[in-house]
């Protein structure tokens, strides 16, 4: 069905292979990076955001860094000055540009909050649905770009998938601090639960309609398949309707994050034209 497929260690949107039978493995990850953020934007937008936040690091080199250390201050968060080394050391060595905070980059809400988040902002629901996307800078960019389309929420499964990590919030640009992520035990349960809401949701396969001849100004969600396997079947048979990309080029694939900005963007088009 539904065409994510990957060219080395990245997830890719593919117009024409086929899945195969077994899912990758999902890479194992450092436990520290479940409850720290690195990078300036990253901390400075949780710490706008609200997000909890136990305790700030600072390299005692770095410069800069005033207006998140006044910022952590004003909200009662203990700042700790750290060897630059230690900061390497606590981020299991991202790039952390001098600070770090010991804190999730986000926190998971349930599937009704992203609706009820849509229906408060009086919008139809605009939702992506992460279907294995184990790679987290895909997923931290597939979040970026949907906070930045003003998307309602993410939805990824609770297995093979990345999650909420550093580097999920680092690769997000902080976004991952605003825009909620629902976790989910069962993708095809939660299709279910967004068709009863009115939500019209779309795989992507070559021979699906053009993305361009959809209508996204109702209800809508948008399935971003894994790497190398695409959409499980169960995902692309509970489908509504498949979209398809055109491919012109000599290599017939997009990054999986590429694909979901190019469908959020033009559910964006069209809504601002209606």
């Amino acid at each position: 069905m539904g065409k994510c497929h990957a060219a080395g260690d990245t997830e890719e949107y593919m117009s024409q292979r086929k899945p195969q039978s077994r899912r990758q493995k999902p890479a194992e990850m450092p436990e520290t990076e479940n409850d720290r953020i690195a990078g300036r934007n990253p901390v400075m937008e949780a710490l706008r955001s609200g997000a909890r936040i136990d305790m700030l690091y600072v390299g005692q080199e770095s410069g800069g860094l005033q207006e998140i250390i006044s910022l952590a201050k004003e909200q009662g968060i203990p700042v700790k000055v750290v060897t630059e080394s230690k900061l390497t050391q606590l981020t299991g060595g991202a790039v952390h540009q001098g600070v770090a905070a010991e804190g999730a980059c986000g926190t998971y809400v349930s599937l009704e909050e992203l609706l009820e988040r849509a229906a408060e902002k009086g919008e139809p629901p605009l939702l992506v649905l992460c279907d294995g996307i184990q790679d987290p800078h895909n997923l931290g960019a597939i979040i970026r770009t949907a906070e930045a389309a003003g998307a309602h929420g993410v939805i990824i499964p609770k297995r093979r998938s990345a999650s909420l990590t550093l580097t999920v919030g680092k690769t997000s640009a902080g976004a991952a601090s605003w825009l909620p992520v629902a976790r989910v035990p069962n993708l095809a349960s939660a299709m279910e639960i967004l068709k009863k809401n009115n939500v019209w949701i779309y795989g992507t396969d070559a021979a699906g309609t053009s993305y361009t001849d959809a209508d996204f100004t109702g209800g809508t969600a948008f399935v971003i398949g894994s790497e190398g396997f695409g959409m499980s079947r169960l995902v692309g048979e509970k489908c509504d309707a498949m979209l398809s990309l055109p491919m012109r080029g000599k290599v017939n694939s997009l990054n999986a994050s590429v694909a979901a900005g190019i469908f959020l963007y033009e559910a964006v088009r069209q809504r601002l034209a209606k």
